[in-house]
């Protein structure tokens, strides 16, 4: 979670020089480069069911990475990753009838409701970098879904090598005004590097070996921490400080998704 939100707070400071969507396919591209490398999808043999699971995964993957960062074009990252939680949390709480799982929903609900401007409370926020947030929640809720299916396609790093070209291929299009000539000097591609590695190769590796060795519930808990890094990586890279509100928020969004893990049973 430190390095996906460092690597975060990296490529906002590309923004500038190559915008969010510019930022966005040289993340991923640069990513799917390293993780294919290490993983060698190339020696996995896959059918054409597979394939298009694997597919659909990295499209989710691809639409995900793009609107958050067209929401960090303009909201705090702390913000940003706490709207974003609402994708998560939803697939938690999807389809639940228990009593408790409705108050998680509830706090999730506040929180969000406080940094939305929608309230008298809401610190100023962009309305459509908060949409944009929303949007990113959504294909966090899909791509949670599809990679679950993909992952039974393949080991996991070729399915996320494949994802990660996918998502790269899917984000290209939209990347095409951005300033290539930008990434030939030397501080740029440094950093592009540094995204790459930081939000994608180190964490999404790390997570696979995280997942073997602790609980499922354990893990959920411990990402309900992620808005507050989040947060924290904003002020200490970017100097974005957020409100006592937008803080309250924050914490009532890590409070129903560590309440929403630690009382999942077995689902």
């Amino acid at each position: 979670m430190v390095s996906i939100q460092a690597g975060a707070a990296l490529a906002k400071q590309l923004f500038p020089v190559l915008g969010s969507q510019g930022t966005t396919i040289v993340r991923l591209a640069a990513a799917a480069i390293i993780l294919s490398v290490i993983w060698r999808p190339w020696r996995t043999r896959l059918n054409k069911r597979q394939l298009g699971a694997i597919a659909l995964y990295g499209a989710t993957l691809g639409a995900m990475n793009s609107l958050f960062y067209m929401a960090l074009e303009r909201i705090p990252l702390g913000v940003a990753v706490a709207i974003e939680f609402v994708g998560p949390l939803g697939v938690a709480l999807a389809g639940s009838r228990r009593a408790i799982d409705f108050v998680w929903a509830l706090l999730a609900a506040a929180g969000i409701l406080l940094i939305l401007p929608v309230t008298a409370l809401a610190a100023p926020l962009d309305t459509l970098g908060a949409l944009y947030a929303l949007g990113a929640g959504g294909f966090w809720a899909a791509y949670i879904v599809t990679g679950k299916i993909a992952g039974t396609a393949a080991s996991s790093g070729a399915v996320t090598s494949i994802g990660m070209s996918v998502g790269a291929l899917v984000a290209a299009p939209f990347a095409l005004p951005f300033q290539f000539q930008a990434l030939l000097t030397y501080p740029v591609w440094l950093l592009a590097l540094g995204v790459a590695v930081f939000s994608s190769a180190l964490p999404y590796s790390l997570e696979m070996i995280g997942l073997r060795n602790i609980p499922t519930k354990t893990f959920g808990i411990l990402m309900s921490v992620e808005p507050a890094i989040a947060a924290v990586s904003g002020l200490l890279f970017l100097g974005e400080v957020l409100t006592l509100t937008q803080w309250t928020a924050i914490v009532l969004v890590m409070i129903a998704s560590a309440g929403s893990a630690a009382t999942a049973g077995g689902r």
